[in-house]
């Protein structure tokens, strides 16, 4: 906060004597890197690679371009509908656990929630029900939680980041077992999927069944010469959609269940709207969301406040001139700070405040487009936002209309921006059956 109040625009950052990164705090600034398709920088995310392959996250030019186009259609509204159900299913299962953990010790929301998350997402994009949130002893399960923290100390532990060392360590001989174990059970599920589709008649059986989801919609996609994903593209979208879809979902579901833990207020008036919607269900449906207006607009301010992905890089293919006649050259390496832009003095009415209604209808109406960007902007943003809104709506929901959530002033979630925002000491609320 120090530097954006300080330098509201953008400033340069320095690692070590060589290498320069242009930190961008300014939506106008933000706006003319987000409107290009310059590729991601190298590091961080290559670590990634031998986990997720080269899938969207990665790609870059016309490769990209035809994944994108390519699997944009496993977002349409038609797609995500039966969604709602089976996030539902998987929301109760995590608050049927949290049912016995009232009145006791603080809960940490965010073990709990991304256990959800990966539960729902395997039933939704891939219709493959791990029972993940009951079973600890699925391989899968433990190989993908040692990735992603296997993969957070990798970017944290400097000497890793030289391959030699990190094949050598011990952390990169279990990085390397827990990827054979991940990708074993990604092809086993693509070909599994693969041989119900040539079968004409097993086929019918599937579309009466279940909803297609999205790897039939990857198994099925083709481009203008008729030509669909290669084996390795389809395993490294699956991965990358196992990656990006549950953990940094898990990490706005945990910051918005701690905001509205602090804020009694809304919590409550969120509460109100959840339950005049819901009646005596305990299941959302699709026609549920849009009525959500105040809750979405307490997601949103979390989101604001705990971006999940608090910043997103770009090494530029091209020269790029600014709004005020700066400029940068082909090749710069560019961050875009979305944690500070959410944050700037300059652009945010005391940024510091939980203030929902900065998102109602009147007061959105003159603000920046590229003031909120948790989900990034321009041809590179996540292709997966509206699953990720759908699933947060649908959990907020269903929780705050079992419990009341209260903040554990003893254990304060401190921020800690990794890939995902995370939270140091663990994100800890206590829990009581509402009234």
């Amino acid at each position: 906060m120090v530097w954006v109040k300080k330098y509201p625009k953008a400033f340069p950052l320095w690692i070590g004597k060589f290498v320069a990164t242009l930190v961008i705090t300014h939506p106008e600034y933000a706006k003319a890197v987000f409107g290009r398709s310059d590729p991601k920088t190298s590091t961080g995310y290559s670590f990634l690679v031998p986990w997720i392959g080269k899938g969207l996250l990665v790609l870059s030019g016309d490769t990209w371009f035809q994944h994108r186009r390519l699997l944009t259609p496993g977002f349409h509204y038609d797609v995500l509908k039966p969604y709602v159900k089976l996030i539902s299913d998987s929301t109760n299962v995590m608050l049927d656990k949290w049912d016995p953990l009232c009145d006791n010790e603080s809960v940490e929301l965010f073990h709990y929630v991304s256990l959800m998350t990966l539960d729902s997402i395997m039933k939704c994009a891939f219709s493959y029900h791990s029972n993940c949130q009951t079973d600890s002893d699925n391989s899968y399960i433990r190989a993908v939680y040692d990735l992603a923290s296997l993969t957070q100390r990798r970017i944290r532990t400097f000497p890793y980041h030289s391959d030699l060392i990190w094949h050598l360590s011990p952390h990169g001989h279990r990085f390397r077992r827990a990827c054979q174990i991940a990708h074993l059970h990604t092809e086993k599920v693509i070909e599994e999927r693969k041989k119900h589709l040539r079968n004409e008649e097993e086929l019918e059986k599937v579309r009466q069944k279940r909803h297609p989801d999205f790897l039939d919609i990857l198994l099925c996609s083709k481009d203008e010469g008729g030509r669909g994903l290669s084996n390795e593209d389809l395993r490294a979208e699956v991965d990358t959609f196992m990656f990006e879809g549950h953990d940094t979902t898990a990490s706005g579901i945990s910051w918005i269940l701690y905001c509205l833990a602090k804020y009694p207020e809304q919590q409550q008036k969120c509460r109100e709207e959840i339950r005049g919607i819901l009646g005596e269900r305990s299941s959302m449906e699709w026609e549920d969301l849009t009525k959500l207006s105040y809750t979405t607009m307490c997601i949103k301010e979390s989101l604001r406040l705990y971006p999940p992905v608090p910043s997103v890089s770009r090494e530029l293919s091209k020269p790029v001139t600014f709004f005020d006649g700066r400029s940068l050259p082909a090749g710069a390496i560019v961050s875009l700070n979305i944690y500070c832009i959410h944050q700037n003095p300059t652009v945010w009415k005391d940024p510091e405040v939980f203030d929902p209604l900065r998102f109602s209808q009147e007061n959105s109406a003159d603000r920046h487009p590229h003031a909120f960007v948790p989900f990034a902007a321009g041809p590179r943003n996540c292709i997966g936002q509206n699953f990720a809104m759908n699933e947060m709506k649908v959990a907020v929901a269903l929780t705050l209309n079992q419990f009341e959530l209260l903040p554990d002033e003893s254990k304060p979630a401190l921020k800690l921006p990794q890939l995902v925002l995370r939270s140091k000491s663990g994100i800890h609320v206590f829990l009581k059956k509402a009234p």
